[in-house]
């Protein structure tokens, strides 16, 4: 006989979640939800309120309980600060995944607590395996997998958690509230990071972040022009660097192979498959394992990785070192290796945990460093 639970939905108003809702009420348990608050903002570009009666309209048809809460001060403490503060020193953060330990997983889970209610599930797609201690696995379509997202919950965190679409497709869950006539069945999926939505993400970042310009060189030291500001750059950039064609060039589309900190330098190659754009390894600090590092770790052990959300999982080699990082050798090379965004590491379908990357690095761990011939320059 299937335990009857007492469960506590994290409801965005979106179709993931409105269906882990359906399908937690259609397998008899005791069903609530909660719609989250996690940035106001007034300027046209954040749909909370249109959500929020997306919820409204998906607990009528359920027949569940809607609560409503305003998260906004956790995350700006929380998550908002940490964005901005790797934003100036260069770094390019990833926040939804601060946002999942510390809020989603954090202050929703002891706010629900509060309520009454010790189980909690979201619209996630990933699995749980209830060993002791419990595995985060791999959501069954890999396209959607979020466990990337998901790798600095702990163990103890993903206790009494459900995820209840983690055993579908998208199509699947589309399906599931088209089927039961869900007013989200095709509600467009919100892309991009949760506070900046679809506004235009240099106008949004200057209210916060004063960006000094300086030179933008190409990797043999020719100034092609002049940067607003590294903040508002990341690594495999092409758009909005305000370059034409190039005389002396290929003709190919520039990107962004380094940040120089050190002297504000915006440093852009041409060509998608320019050398500068690959390393073969990286340095990551900041470790958190789901369960404890993998055995061999000090000696080396074989893994499997991601350095982006999607990208398929990558072969390499991960070792500890004496500074508190691990050093990571991939089989093969891997395109904008990008300080600041989130190494993930896999066995199978295990999610093991994941680190923050500090810089690419060659074979030897050594920083992989563009450094323009700047006798060249003008």
């Amino acid at each position: 006989m299937v335990q009857t639970l007492d469960i506590m939905v994290a409801l965005s108003g979106g179709v993931d979640s409105a269906v882990a809702a359906l399908r937690l009420k259609q397998a008899g348990h005791r069903v609530q939800a909660l719609h989250m608050t996690n940035w106001e903002d007034d300027d046209g570009y954040c749909n909370a309120a249109e959500d929020f009666q997306d919820a409204r309209k998906i607990c009528q048809q359920l027949e569940i309980p809607l609560h409503r809460v305003n998260f906004s001060r956790d995350y700006q403490q929380k998550v908002f600060t940490h964005f901005l503060r790797e934003i100036v020193a260069g770094r390019t953060p990833n926040p939804d995944i601060l946002c999942n330990r510390e809020i989603k997983f954090g202050v929703f889970r002891e706010h629900a607590r509060r309520l009454g209610v010790d189980w909690i599930a979201t619209g996630h797609y990933a699995r749980l395996r209830r060993t002791d201690p419990i595995q985060l696995l791999k959501g069954v379509d890999d396209n959607k997998d979020q466990t990337y997202f998901l790798h600095r919950v702990s163990s103890e965190q993903l206790d009494r958690v459900l995820f209840p679409v983690g055993e579908l497709t998208k199509a699947q869950v589309r399906a599931a509230a088209r089927d039961m006539g869900l007013p989200v069945a095709a509600k467009r999926d919100s892309t991009g990071i949760c506070f900046i939505g679809e506004r235009p993400f240099d106008a949004f970042l200057g209210r916060y972040v004063e960006g000094k310009p300086g030179p933008m060189l190409a990797d043999d030291g020719r100034v092609l022009g002049e940067h607003k500001g590294l903040p508002f750059y990341t690594i495999g950039q092409r758009h909005g660097l305000g370059l034409g064609g190039d005389a002396n060039g290929s003709g190919e589309p520039w990107y962004v192979a380094a940040k120089q900190v050190h002297d504000n330098t915006l440093v852009v190659v041409q060509g998608a498959q320019h050398p500068a754009l690959f390393a073969p390894g990286l340095l990551a600090r900041d470790m958190a394992w789901i369960n404890g590092p993998p055995a061999k770790l000090t000696t080396g052990v074989r893994l499997e990785a991601r350095i982006r959300h999607r990208q398929q999982v990558q072969a390499c080699t991960v070792s500890a070192r004496a500074d508190d990082m691990v050093g990571v050798a991939f089989e093969r090379p891997q395109r904008a290796i990008t300080p600041g965004q989130a190494i993930v590491f896999y066995q199978g379908d295990v999610c093991l945990g994941g680190a923050d990357i500090a810089t690419a690095t060659d074979t030897g761990a050594n920083p992989v460093a563009i450094q323009p011939s700047l006798a060249a320059a003008p």
